[in-house]
This record gives C-alpha cells, sequence and structure tokens, in this order.
C-alpha cells in the first residue's frame, strides 16, 4: 500500500502547475517543498516575463512549450485570478552589421509559431517608445509578450490545486530516493514516504534527485541573475518589455515595467557552484547599472530602492528536461526549467499531468474547481463596493502599509486561505505588504503582529521566510 499515487517534489511554479493539472483526476497526490511556502526559489526572483517564444531554437521543447504557455497565459490569468498584461516586447539592434542577427531571430520566431512578429525601422521604434537610445537601428516588435505577477501565479496554481485535493507538506526536505516494488521511497527530514509515482520539479537541486535514480546524469548550474527594482514614479520610463539583441555590444540588460507599476533592470548571468547564492554582488549589479542604458535613455537610476538576485537552473544542454526517466519507471523529470520557464509552466503542467495520465490511466474528476479567486484588493474596487466592504470588515479600512496601501483585511486574507502566509515573506509575495519604497521599515512591526494573532504564535516565533529567520529574539517572551 503506497502513501500516494503522485508524488511532486518542489512548490516553484513547475510543481505547483503541474500539481494543479493533474488534481483534475482522482489521484491521491502531495506536493513536498523543503521551505516554508510555495513559490521559495526560482519562481519567487525572475524577470517576470511572459516571453513571446523567438529566442527558443527551433524544434525544442523550449520553443514548444514557450509558445504554448504564452497562448494559455491570459485565459489562466482569468480563471485563477493573477496579474497579467500582455504589453509586448522590443528586441533592440544598435548596428547595421548586427540586422541579419535580427533577421534571424524574426525568422526563428515565426518558424516557432509565434504570432504578429515584425521588425520595425528607427523611426517606428522611437514613435512605439520615445526612451528608446537615439542610437537604436531597428528592433524586433513582438506583440504577443508580456508580464506577470511571479509570485501570485505560482500561489494561484498552488492554491487551486489544494482546493482540489492535492496535499502540501512544508519544511520537508527530501534527502533521498530508493526504488521499492512497483514505485518509490522517499526518504525525508520529517519521515519516509512511499509513492507509485514521482514528479521532480525541485529546480536547481533537480539533477541532484534525478542522478540519484538513474545512469544518465544530468547537471544543472546555478545561474544567479542580479537585478534593481524601481519605484513606481518610473514605471512609466517605457511600456513594453526591452530587450538587447545580443551583438557587438554584448548582451545588455533587459528594462520592463512590472504588472504593479514598478520598473525593473537585470538580470546579469553569473555561473556559481552555491545552489542557495541569490545574494547580490557589488560586480554583479554594477552591472546591471552600467548597462541598463545601453538600450534605454535617461533611466532615473535615483528611482532605485531595492536590489535582488535569483537563480535559474541551467541545463548543460540548455533544454528543458521533461519525461520519464529511461530505466527509472515511475519517475518522471521536470528539470533545467530555466527561461523561458515561468512563459512555459501552465504547458509544462498540462504536459506532466498527461504522461502520468498516460502511466497510470486516471479517472476525470467529476468536481473539479477549476476557478480560484485571489485576495480582495480595495484599490481596485469602486468607491462604493470599497465603502461596503469596510463597512462589512473594518479591517480592510485599516491600512497596515502605507506604500503599497495594504489593508489589515488583505493581510488576514493572506494568513488564513487555504494555503495561507506564515512568514512576512510569506504576506509580502500573497499582499505586498513590505514590497513599497520603505522596504517594510513601516508595516513590519504591525504585520508581526497580525501574524501572531491569527496564527496564534508568540511574536518570537515569527520569522521572515521560515526556519531560523526569527525576528524578536531574546529570553523574555513574558513582555510579548
Amino acid at each position: 500500500m503506497f502513501d500516494y499515487d503522485v508524488i511532486i517534489i518542489g512548490a516553484g511554479v513547475s510543481g505547483a502547475c503541474s500539481a494543479r493539472e493533474l488534481s483534475r483526476y482522482n489521484v491521491k497526490a502531495c506536493v513536498i517543498e523543503k521551505e516554508e511556502d510555495v513559490c521559495c526559489g526560482t519562481s519567487k526572483a525572475n524577470s517576470a516575463i511572459v516571453h513571446a517564444g523567438y529566442d527558443a531554437a527551433n524544434g525544442s521543447l523550449m520553443a514548444k512549450l514557450n509558445v504554448k504557455g504564452n497562448e494559455m497565459m491570459e485565459a489562466m490569468s482569468k480563471e485563477l485570478d493573477f496579474p497579467f498584461k500582455r504589453n509586448g516586447s522590443l528586441v533592440v539592434c544598435l548596428s547595421e552589421e548586427d540586422l541579419p542577427n535580427l533577421q534571424k531571430l524574426y525568422e526563428r520566431g515565426v518558424a516557432n509559431g509565434v504570432k504578429d512578429l515584425k521588425i520595425l525601422n528607427k523611426e517606428e521604434v522611437l514613435a512605439m517608445e520615445p526612451n528608446i537610445t537615439d542610437n537604436v537601428v531597428a528592433a524586433l516588435y513582438a506583440p504577443t509578450a508580456g508580464i506577470v505577477c511571479p509570485f501570485n501565479m505560482n500561489i494561484a496554481y498552488a492554491e487551486n490545486a489544494y482546493t482540489n485535493g492535492v496535499e502540501f507538506k512544508f519544511d520537508t526536505e527530501v534527502t533521498d530516493i530508493q526504488k521499492i516494488d512497483g514505485g518509490w521511497k522517499l526518504v525525508t527530514s520529517k519521515g519516509d514516504y512511499t509513492t507509485k509515482f514521482v514528479v521532480n520539479a525541485a529546480g536547481v537541486y533537480a539533477d541532484k534527485f534525478h542522478n540519484m535514480v538513474s545512469d544518465k546524469k544530468i547537471n544543472i548550474t546555478a545561474r544567479r541573475g542580479d537585478y534593481c527594482l524601481m519605484d513606481k514614479s518610473a514605471g512609466k520610463h517605457v511600456s513594453k518589455t526591452i530587450f538587447a539583441l545580443p551583438g557587438k555590444f554584448g548582451k545588455g540588460i533587459l528594462v520592463t515595467p512590472t504588472v504593479h507599476g514598478n520598473l525593473l533592470l537585470g538580470p546579469t548571468a553569473i555561473d556559481i557552484e552555491n545552489k542557495e547564492g541569490v545574494n547580490t554582488t557589488r560586480p554583479g549589479l554594477d552591472e546591471v547599472i552600467s548597462k541598463a542604458g545601453m538600450n534605454v535613455k535617461n533611466i532615473p537610476m535615483r528611482s532605485v530602492f531595492t536590489s535582488f538576485a535569483g537563480l535559474r537552473a541551467h541545463e548543460d544542454g540548455h533544454e528543458f528536461i521533461i519525461g520519464e526517466v529511461e530505466g527509472a519507471p515511475g519517475f518522471v523529470d521536470c528539470a533545467g526549467i530555466e527561461s523561458p520557464g515561468l512563459t512555459s509552466a501552465p504547458a509544462i503542467g498540462c504536459m506532466v499531468a498527461d504522461i502520468l495520465n498516460e502511466n497510470m490511466g486516471l479517472e476525470p474528476k467529476a468536481d473539479f474547481v477549476a476557478e480560484r479567486k485571489g485576495i480582495v484588493n480595495p484599490e481596485h474596487l469602486s468607491k462604493e463596493e470599497r465603502i461596503a466592504l469596510i463597512k462589512e470588515k473594518p479591517a480592510y479600512g485599516n491600512i497596515i502599509c502605507r506604500c503599497e496601501m495594504i489593508s489589515e483585511g488583505e493581510i488576514i486574507d493572506a494568513i488564513t486561505r487555504p494555503l495561507g502566509a506564515k512568514s512576512l515573506d510569506g504576506v509580502k509575495r500573497r499582499t505586498r505588504a513590505g514590497m513599497g519604497r520603505c522596504q517594510s521599515g513601516f508595516c513590519s512591526p504591525r504585520t508581526m503582529e497580525i501574524l501572531s494573532r491569527e496564527l496564534n504564535m508568540s511574536m518570537f516565533d515569527v520569522t521572515k521566510a521560515g526556519g531560523h529567520s526569527k525576528i524578536v529574539v531574546g529570553t523574555n517572551k513574558d513582555v510579548l
């Protein structure tokens, strides 16, 4: 007797999308995550770009799933209620000699099935984006590209999977995987679990688990990307995502608006050995700052109010590895999911669920709940609706985060909803409380009080991001 039919390792966006699509069927499934919440790895720190699909090599799995994921994104954002905007992108060419490379990118995109691609001349580019550098020669315009909130997307998929019966185990690290008769045993920091099938969606650690069960080894390198985030005063400097065409001036740094109205610069691409190495570095940020103006002029750098770094799971062959591992029946890889992984995630989830269905002959669930509603934001309501909401629930009239105008009601919802927040970062990812210019300097004590109250825990036990990241330390706990 197995504990589960399917165990998914990793609660990032690939694992969450796979779990949600699997939850369409009558199956006992579980997601195991070593961190305290969903969206704690690559999925929480990236460019938040929905790529059009012209970059990946023709015929690659990356190219196929990128285009499919892009096509799915708008419908999924409405079904699962997460922010998405199809703002379009420009790949900027800065020299006449690089024009053939721009043409090749266009042709690759057409071959990949990207719709409505067009090469614009200098005048057309500047008419579309006045803050593009005067040195522009031409640009590839992709109107199907977009921007998304990666936190809310990841959380939305996970919440919907949970609503449809998928279990989640957090703070649970898989330390070993052993083949057993008819399935697998996962040894974890919180006991052993048996399952018929395993889905390996472990991000930068996916090679570790693959190599436990296969003689054909893979290698995943943690590729760090440094970013600078600018406040909303700079959010309209460009309306589209601006990429550099790799050429004689180097690769450059993208400049993009976010769905929340900020401006984002980055990333670098620096291979590191430490798979937990998400610290920014002075050289990395210097590169972002020095290259940011390559394609966009007059960037108001004084508006930068924070920086961060994320890791990409770069597989040596630069290709998604999705499928049952040869010689390891019942072990399904979902590995090497780097850019355009976020864009591809909805399609990745469908592919993983299809693989499992083909192997298991699953029965569709009659009572599958397709829709999910996110946290109510009073700022998105009409004046009349907001007054009615606050009258019914006064906590929505109590502003906790002044930078982002987040109310106590929203924070309570974030904590008490399915797979609710258990830490300051959990609240921040769900509501944006603490993501504004003061970077939680004002709101964190109040948010901690709400966490303490709603979860019935001491303030000494409230953490920034789970584990040992406690905010208040000392010996006299009676004072709190």
